[in-house]
């Protein structure tokens, strides 16, 4: 059988359908699984060992020569790589009318997505051959694996599997990054795609003082591109110093997030990939909910404002009250040396 996943974007998007990934080649060993990915956010699933064929694609390029009706010669290249095989199924995880056109494009006898209820964009449901309803308050990773079952008769797996390939190149890249940390590390990361999602460099700054003083944890501020002006002023915020900015590759983020004692941060790419990498897990949520996007680890946690009349599920990239982020440093602080006591009674048991 040959099958295409569609999960074009974003980095915390695809993590979350990793597990749907393991348990379909778990199910279907000799299956051949295709994965169609926007380029930009391919990194986390190259070389994975259990994708046959990594298809990257620029959609806006697509859109453009297929809208504009001309032969130009990347959007004939991408069609190419998509039509290669003779795909008997296409899972549209993404719920969009592009992911649903890429199926389509790819001439899969078979598309499966959500039903018109779960879709992001449900004019997609009319490109679909058939689709899977699920309740209403899932979590992102179990609707992934809700639709795999509801198309393929997969049954949901015991335990969650990401998998993630990370060569001796990124292991190495984590290494360098915590080399004077001595092993004993937080990660901290500040940015959040959003406005409404981001948390004060300020506070993120006395975190990294109480953790120091407190336990002797040092504490990496992570970033990504175009995100080093806020790492910089949260290492400026911190008092100790001992909160440094450190910028890797995706696969070195999760090499280093691996061994870290603790993550804290929002509703974003580097949190998903920690909960990949099994890091302890303080959340800060304010205009996203966590019982969709959040840890599916009943250990870890969430901080949040449940004060307010005006955060459920909002998705608000902007806003004029601004309130849901403005959670005090106590009480991360306290979520924190609960997850770090939780942590190490789990250890000390098993």
């Amino acid at each position: 059988m040959r099958i295409l996943i569609v999960k074009l974007s974003s980095i915390g998007d695809i993590v979350h359908t990793l597990p749907a990934l393991a348990a379909l080649r778990a199910a279907l060993p000799k299956a051949e699984i295709s994965w169609v990915v926007e380029r930009r956010s391919s990194e986390i699933l190259r070389d994975n060992p259990l994708v046959d064929r990594l298809i990257e694609v620029d959609t806006k390029a697509l859109r453009r020569g297929l809208m504009s009706g001309e032969t130009l010669r990347a959007p004939r290249q991408q069609l190419r790589r998509l039509r290669a095989s003779a795909f008997d199924v296409a899972l549209d995880f993404q719920g969009l009318l592009k992911s649903a056109s890429i199926a389509r494009l790819s001439g899969a006898r078979r598309i499966f997505g959500y039903s018109r209820a779960e879709l992001r964009e449900p004019a997609s449901a009319l490109l679909l051959s058939k689709t899977v309803a699920v309740p209403r308050q899932t979590h992102v990773i179990s609707k992934s694996l809700l639709l795999l079952k509801g198309a393929l008769g997969i049954p949901l797996p015991d335990e969650l599997s990401f998998p993630i390939h990370v060569s001796a190149e990124h292991e190495a890249e984590a290494r360098e990054a915590a080399a004077h940390t001595g092993g004993k590390y937080a990660i901290l990361n500040p940015a959040g795609g959003w406005p409404t999602k981001l948390w004060s460099v300020d506070r993120f700054g006395k975190l990294a003082d109480l953790l120091w003083a407190n336990y002797g944890i040092h504490s990496l501020v992570t970033y990504g591109p175009g995100e080093t002006e806020l790492a910089e002023a949260v290492r400026q915020s911190s008092v100790s110093g001992h909160a440094q900015p450190v910028g890797l590759s995706l696969k070195g983020y999760y090499s280093l997030a691996r061994r870290a004692c603790v993550y804290v941060g929002g509703d974003t790419g580097p949190m998903h990939i920690a909960v990949a990498a099994g890091t302890p897990i303080v959340g800060l949520f304010g205009p996203t909910e966590w019982w969709r996007n959040g840890s599916p680890r009943l250990e870890d946690i969430c901080v949040e404002r449940n004060d307010i009349d005006c955060r459920v599920d909002c998705h608000r990239r902007s806003c004029s009250k601004w309130i849901c982020m403005d959670i005090e440093v106590d009480r991360v602080f306290e979520a924190v040396e609960r997850r770090l006591r939780n942590h190490k009674e789990a250890q000390k048991n098993g």
